[in-house]
């Protein structure tokens, strides 16, 4: 991931009262508050009724009219912990000129306009967390009210030191098509002088915060980061799109010493896309696309160093001008594990998936299309097939074991999988994949096809099993394993790629590894027929077939309060039910083509080969 960092957060130096504050008791009894667009201010009502001020009197039971009443810019909430706000449809500014702000705050005025975002919310109790809602979160969230941020505002919702908290059923955006920083002058956000405009930072800000519950979100279009979250302990992110952000999706290194997480950090039906690109606030077109060597960023979900329990779980992740989903630095000296569970990840402009450490990455469809932004976006050339493009990236320690099975593997990087780290008491297991090889954008030899596998400077134990090899480089294919047979999906090229796999397939019922794997990338059962399939799909007579791009899988587990199952962050999960019957086409309609790179192109590419830092 970047090394280049902004600046520090300026919302970590909240005042210590701020911080006494946040560490009061819990009362007894909860309250429900409510902001309306319609309501009044903290004088006029008392946020305790969904009204509208009547237009007379104070102190009446009436909603608040902007949530700063409730969480004030000077960090002295006006609710307590394990309370519940309810915001209401419509539109909230966050930042410098919103309705609101206090005039007693330490950290907002106009020469710090920066720092006018609201207090983060009191902590609640395991029991009973404090709860900031939109209307609607009990009935689908089909309208979510939308909190957008202006004047160069450094957050639009903080979770800064905010334990047993949930928030849901929210938008979170700005309205301006800047990014911060961005190597285009026509694009870079103005932040030396007024006026700065409608842009926001960052979506969602978070330190040293645990037991968070954040579900039903679309965090789109901020200048920098979707989410800036580090320091936590068991958090569950759930049906949340983190979509078109200008530096990341999902950045979790908020300095040196304090991103490290604990505990599970649950990913569950998200969708992480289009980060590293601008997006045009009144459509949602994504445009002026940037990474690493024009001075940006652009992976969807990247860490500083960590501890925790991953799991990412039916999930989307897509589009992103660097990683696609990048967990490589799990810390392998500690516990942390990683589960890589029903993912589709494409078209991300480096790796798609990156692992470290104790690992499980099965059931999940990885479309290594590297150079999908060639020609597209203002995408420079040479952020396209980032650490050679390789579609998973696999790093173990010493006495630790990677697993990778059932998976559908293709890509046009470098290789399919790449193992590093670790020595012979090392073990990665590649287990009854499809392993589907491309043309190699990045090659420099004659054999242009993309290897199935490469050990960068490891002495790990890998051993293959049950596997499919095509088309790859060498035409690498270990004993025990299906070779030189062409697969039979519905569709093997890179911008159609399809993975169901059609009558008379190889794949079918060959599997030959034992596992506990008892459903595929659908949830449909496994085995289907005398034996599991090898690949992320099981064939099901030509019934079945795979979800949009974005969607949940089907049979995606319907909302619940975390931490009620408890294969959550396990290893192994011998669950899923079938599920229900879906069209048999694959339906990627975000995935346009790509034009085979030119020879200008591959030779720029072959120039910096040399090993990037991953």
């Amino acid at each position: 991931m970047a090394i280049l960092r902004l600046r520090p957060l300026a919302f970590a130096l909240l005042p210590a009262c701020a911080l006494a504050a946040m560490a009061m008791p819990v009362p007894a009894f909860a309250d429900t508050y409510y902001v309306r667009t319609d309501g009044g201010d903290d004088e006029q009502c008392n946020g305790r009724a969904d009204a509208p001020y009547p237009g007379s009197g104070s102190g009446v039971d009436c909603a608040w009219r902007h949530p700063n009443y409730a969480l004030p810019t000077s960090d002295r909430p006006r609710i307590d912990g394990g309370d519940t706000l309810i915001i209401g449809p419509g539109e909230y500014m966050i930042g410098w000129e919103s309705p609101g702000l206090s005039t007693k705050s330490t950290r907002c005025d106009s020469s710090a306009p920066y720092d006018c975002y609201p207090a983060a919310p009191p902590s609640g109790t395991p029991q009973a967390r404090t709860r900031i809602l939109g209307a609607g979160f009990d009935s689908g969230c089909k309208a979510p009210p939308k909190l957008w941020g202006t004047n160069r505002v450094d957050l639009v919702l903080n979770l800064q030191d905010a334990d047993n908290v949930e928030v849901g059923c929210l938008e979170i955006t700005d309205k301006s098509d800047c990014v911060e920083f961005h190597a285009n002058d026509a694009v870079r956000c103005e932040r030396d002088s007024p006026p700065f405009g409608q842009w926001a930072s960052i979506g969602i800000g978070a330190k040293r915060s645990k037991n968070v519950w954040l579900h039903d979100l679309d965090i789109h279009g901020l200048s920098g980061r979707g989410i800036m979250a580090g320091g936590l302990r068991d958090w569950t992110i759930e049906r949340v799109r983190i979509h078109a952000n200008g530096w990341a999706g999902w950045d979790g290194d908020v300095g040196e010493g304090e991103s490290s997480n604990e505990g599970d950090i649950v990913f569950r039906n998200v969708e992480i896309a289009w980060n590293g690109c601008a997006e045009r606030w009144q459509t949602g077109e994504p445009f002026a696309c940037w990474a690493q060597e024009e001075g940006g960023y652009g992976d969807g979900l990247g860490t500083g160093r960590t501890n925790g329990h991953w799991l990412v779980e039916d999930s989307r992740i897509h589009h992103n001008t660097s990683d696609g989903l990048d967990l490589l630095y799990t810390d392998e000296s500690k516990t942390a594990t990683v589960v890589v569970r029903r993912v589709y990840a494409a078209a991300n402009a480096g790796n798609q998936v990156k692992t470290a450490g104790n690992a499980l990455v099965e059931n999940s469809v990885i479309v290594g299309q590297c150079a999908y932004f060639h020609g597209k976006y203002d995408m420079s050339d040479g952020d396209m097939c980032r650490a050679y493009g390789n579609a998973l990236s696999v790093g173990v320690g010493p006495k630790q074991t990677a697993t990778v099975r059932h998976n559908t593997i293709t890509g046009e990087g470098d290789c399919l999988i790449l193992t590093a780290g670790g020595n012979a008491s090392s073990r990665v297991e590649i287990q009854n994949n499809a392993l589907i090889g491309q043309k190699d954008v990045t090659a420099s030899d004659g054999d242009m096809r993309s290897c199935a596998h490469y050990a960068d400077k490891s002495t790990a134990v890998v051993s293959f099993e049950g596997n499919a090899f095509w088309n790859v480089k060498d035409d690498m294919c270990p004993a025990g394993n299906v070779c030189g047979r062409e697969p039979k999906l519905a569709s093997i090229e890179l911008s159609t790629f399809d993975p169901m796999p059609l009558a008379g397939s190889p794949l079918i019922d060959r599997a030959t590894q034992q596992t506990s794997v008892t459903s595929d990338f659908l949830r449909q059962s496994r085995p289907k027929g005398s034996a599991a399939d090898i690949g992320a799909v099981e064939f099901q007579d030509g019934q079945a077939g795979a979800p949009t791009v974005g969607a949940p899988a089907a049979g995606a587990p319907a909302a619940r309060e975390p931490g009620s199952r408890a294969e959550d962050a396990a290893i192994d999960d011998t669950t899923g039910a079938a599920a229900p019957k879906q069209s048999s086409t694959w339906m990627i309609g975000t995935l346009a083509a790509a034009s085979l790179l030119t020879a200008g192109v591959a030779a720029a590419l072959r120039k910096m080969r040399g090993r990037k830092t991953a």
